[in-house]
């Protein structure tokens, strides 16, 4: 199976725009302003940072660089019509760095959009709903058999391909599809809903996609998080899981130069996101127990967590992308339904190691 290692920056910046391309009616033609952020996903080649282990921190340096135009600017005055979508592209036109796999632009904590190598766009946006649920076929002591409940959080994404000229689907239309199933799933018991029974994420992610799939059909993904660190994604075919930790870590990059910061021992507040694709369980109606892979992931949390790093015995360096490959080599026996680790020591920036179909990057 194909084995892809990314490295990902994020990288914020404040602007104002007016998009005139939407009704004249509406609010986003008037000059208003967002606190954007910039995402970048890409698989570098050897060699290329400045030292082994200095990938993120390059990536990163070279999408700030990418984004400075933009900070603090009229957009308008840079393209003519700076939608999300639009941003991206600009982005990426002017970022002189190998193989980048998606550039994306995060307009609210609640929208953006993600450009991926194909030129295509998945616009998304973030909604919440809270409801009560209990899980029916788990086996007896389960904690999700007892009536319970979750401040859900589902993403709708779009896929467009479009010139740049024009506008396929935007925010409000997706606010618009979503508001009657808000009104279906907040504060009720999703159990009491038919086709919800069993309201399981993955359930829940179809029972979603079908009742918007017909009235949109560039529908590309539906993101359901139970919790803040737990969720599933469905495109209609595939389930895939996420369950997300952290940890709390020292470390030294050791190939880093004499007096470079990074050679000295310091630390992180990791974040860890553990994906997982399996078939579906016709009777528990997930793939995958998020409970499980917490408990069969804590031998290894346990050598991770308030440790050194650069101590970890059969681990070169303590970089993210040699984490990445060291984390999957001790869980993949215990976690065969895994495919994809991500792993940050700094909001949005870190490695992505990957060896099963990929889906859009995640929005955080």
């Amino acid at each position: 199976m194909n084995t892809r290692l990314f490295h990902l920056a994020a990288v914020p910046f404040e602007a104002a725009r007016r998009v005139d391309i939407l009704p004249e009616t509406h609010r986003c033609r008037h000059l208003h302003g967002h606190g954007f952020l910039a995402r970048l996903r890409a698989e570098l080649p050897s060699g290329w940072a400045s030292f082994p282990g200095a990938e993120s921190d390059d990536l990163q340096a070279a999408l700030a660089r990418g984004v400075e135009p933009l900070d603090y600017r009229d957009l308008n005055t840079l393209l003519p019509v700076p939608t999300d979508e639009n941003l991206a592209r600009w982005v990426r036109d002017r970022l002189d760095l190998p193989g980048i796999a998606s550039i994306g632009i995060q307009s609210t904590h609640d929208q953006g959009a993600d450009l991926d190598g194909a030129d295509h766009i998945h616009v998304w946006r973030r909604f919440r709903f809270e409801s009560a649920h209990r899980l029916p076929n788990v086996p007896e002591g389960h904690p999700c058999g007892r009536m319970h409940g979750h401040g859900f959080e589902v993403i709708l994404h779009a896929d467009q391909d479009l010139d740049g000229e024009d506008m396929g689907i935007d925010f409000d239309r997706l606010a618009a599809l979503w508001a009657p199933l808000h009104d279906a799933l907040h504060q009720v018991c999703l159990n009491d809903i038919p086709g919800l029974e069993n309201p399981t994420s993955e359930l829940l992610a179809r029972w979603i996609w079908a009742r918007l799939k017909p009235e949109l059909p560039a529908l590309s993904w539906v993101t359901v998080y139970e919790t803040a660190t737990a969720g599933c994604h469905f495109d209609g075919t595939h389930y895939r899981i996420w369950k997300e930790q952290r940890f709390e870590a020292a470390l030294r990059l050791e190939h880093a130069p004499e007096g470079d910061a990074r050679r000295r021992l310091h630390g992180h507040s990791y974040l860890l996101r553990l994906h997982l694709t399996a078939p579906l369980d016709q009777v528990l109606g997930w793939t995958v127990d998020y409970g499980d892979v917490k408990r069969l992931f804590k031998p290894l949390y346990d050598r991770l967590d308030h440790h050194r790093l650069d101590a970890l015995e059969g681990l070169d360096a303590a970089d993210p992308g040699s984490l990445t490959h060291w984390i999957r080599a001790h869980i993949r026996a215990d976690l065969p339904e895994l495919d994809r680790i991500d792993l940050q020591p700094t909001p949005g920036c870190g490695a992505s190691l990957c060896w099963g179909e990929l889906g859009p990057a995640l929005p955080t």
